[in-house]
């Protein structure tokens, strides 16, 4: 089920909107400041898209984007503003907002735009990831960005550093690591493979990005 965060101080709007989400069997919830988000979204990470307006109390929409964007957080982000000239529009845009929608909207329109950026999002994440390294899932190739030479995984390896890419910034406990890596959770009491391969690959990757978590797990930072 789709899932996503409504980031807007006018309770009639966001409780409207969650409810008509609600019928489109999409799970939202609802943060009134970008304060409240921002905390939201460092404990939880996983909404599917943001829908953010630009006017908030104390800090403003544009503000958080900035934010967000500068912490790694790619999670699309939709405006909805009342600020509906090309000029306003333009600077959205240009936050690495993904689309830009003036109030008063339609829902029916508001829908559409939302499964047109997370189609647009899939087809991004299905084939390439950028940071230090490319990462593509079609191929199960990863590159170092800075001179294009090629990393080579096993396929385990590959499969692990997948899942936790794709799953950016959630801690992930050694159970639900691997069930999905090795499919079978009846072995994992008496296994180390994850803490293993997790060894293997901060081995072969420059960076850091697999980070631990005490007690809890792993996590792509």
């Amino acid at each position: 089920m789709t899932k996503i965060l409504i980031v807007e101080d006018n309770k009639t709007i966001s409780k409207n909107l969650s409810r008509y989400l609600g019928l489109k069997n999409i799970e939202s919830e609802i943060c009134e400041s970008a304060e409240d988000a921002e905390l939201l979204l460092n404990q939880n990470n996983n909404f599917d898209i943001i829908l953010l307006d630009i006017w908030l109390p104390w800090i403003n929409g544009d503000e958080l984007l900035i934010k967000l964007r500068k912490n790694w957080n790619n999670t699309p982000v939709i405006f909805l503003t009342s600020r509906d000239t090309d000029e306003d529009i333009i600077s959205g845009l240009e936050l690495w907002a993904d689309d830009y929608i003036s109030k008063p909207f339609d829902y029916e329109i508001l829908i559409a735009r939302i499964n047109s950026v997370l189609r647009r999002y899939k087809k991004r994440t299905n084939s390439e990831i950028i940071w230090e390294y490319i990462i593509n899932f079609d191929k199960e190739e990863i590159t170092n960005k800075e001179n294009n030479s090629k990393i080579f995984l096993s396929n385990l390896e590959f499969k692990l550093l997948a899942f936790l890419v794709k799953n950016r910034w959630k801690v992930l406990d050694r159970a639900t690591i691997y069930e999905e890596v090795w499919w079978n959770f009846d072995d994992f009491q008496l296994s180390r493979n994850t803490d293993i391969y997790v060894w293997y690959l901060r081995k072969k990757l420059w960076a850091d990005i697999i980070k631990t978590k005490k007690w809890s797990g792993y996590y792509v930072d």
